[in-house]
């Protein structure tokens, strides 16, 4: 599915299931907290949001809190007058008020020092700031997205991150599950980086052959959508031939898809199995013994394995 510029690719029921509560969430003014491990495409998800929703013709600014250090994080975030330090030579204003009421991003805010934590959450609660060395109060219109692969309720339980902040930030929360637990996107993809990248480096005719489709499917991405882009750069620096084969992927994708190949397939046969039962429970309205006997199990396996692939 696509918003005007930004493509979110859902073919797995695991990523539909994250678009449809995105399109819900797009139209609301409400604080949105994205979560999940780095490279998932947590960044791509929010501005999906962003173009969905009414704002979409405002400003959507991001700020990363991770590499900034704190001074410059609150400068950009709030603004400076003239003077209001060393080298501040002008007023700038910073991205609260540029945003107007567009969307603010804040990239890995738990990485925000406990001084700009305690700030953030004023302008949270108050929805008013002021540039640093100012004295006139500004209104913040903007929506605030706040992404993150850190375990927040951890990084609260540590002490690390303000309990009130996180309650701020988490009014409305999408998970971003990791590229191994959404398998069907995998292909769809590689093959739309393929699109994207194959005429940047001059190889518009380059296509997927069936060993590496599969090679790419069996591999299990701890480096998520981030990794499988690179992946697919790399071989297409490295390829000599229009067909993309295993040969032109790195070492590791290609190791670690031979290593995997035989628990992709016990994956698959679990994943009938479930199938099969919850057809045989649908079948019998849920009659325990028919169904173990239909399925030639016993009672107790069949509410294990019921149990198992909650199908409660």
């Amino acid at each position: 599915m696509t918003a005007p510029n930004i493509t979110w690719i859902a073919e797995d029921p695991v990523s539909r299931h994250v678009l449809e509560v995105a399109e819900k969430l797009a139209d609301t003014s409400t604080t949105l907290l994205i979560t999940g491990e780095s490279g998932t495409g947590k960044d791509q998800l929010a501005r999906w949001i962003h173009e969905r929703g009414p704002r979409r013709d405002a400003p959507l600014l991001k700020i990363d809190c991770a590499s900034l250090p704190a001074e410059l994080v609150e400068s950009e975030l709030f603004g400076h007058e003239r003077g209001a330090f060393t080298g501040a030579v002008a007023r700038k204003p910073g991205r609260l008020e540029l945003a107007q009421e567009g969307t603010i991003v804040l990239d890995e805010v738990a990485a925000l020092a406990p001084g700009m934590q305690a700030k953030l959450l004023r302008v949270l609660e108050e929805r008013t700031f002021e540039r640093l060395g100012g004295t006139e109060t500004l209104r913040m219109e903007a929506r605030l997205m706040a992404l993150t692969n850190t375990d927040m309720a951890k990084a609260v339980e540590s002490g690390r991150f303000r309990n009130d902040l996180f309650f701020r930030l988490n009014v409305l929360a999408i998970y971003v599950p990791p590229l191994r637990e959404r398998r069907a996107d995998i292909v769809s993809l590689a093959k739309h980086f393929l699109q994207r990248l194959a005429p940047v480096h001059g190889r518009a005719e380059a296509s997927f052959d069936a060993d590496s489709l599969a090679m790419l499917q069996a591999y299990a991405w701890p480096g998520n959508v981030r990794e499988l882009k690179n992946t697919v750069e790399h071989a297409l620096v490295f390829g000599e031939k229009p067909s993309l084969s295993p040969r032109d992927f790195p070492e590791i994708v290609r190791t670690a898809g031979n290593e995997r190949g035989i628990t992709g397939m016990l994956r698959s046969l679990e994943d009938l199995e479930r199938e099969a039962i919850k057809l045989t429970l649908e079948a019998t309205h849920y009659k325990i013994g028919q169904a173990a006997d239909m399925l030639g199990i016993s009672r107790k396996t069949l509410l294990e394995k019921r149990k198992k692939y909650g199908l409660i």
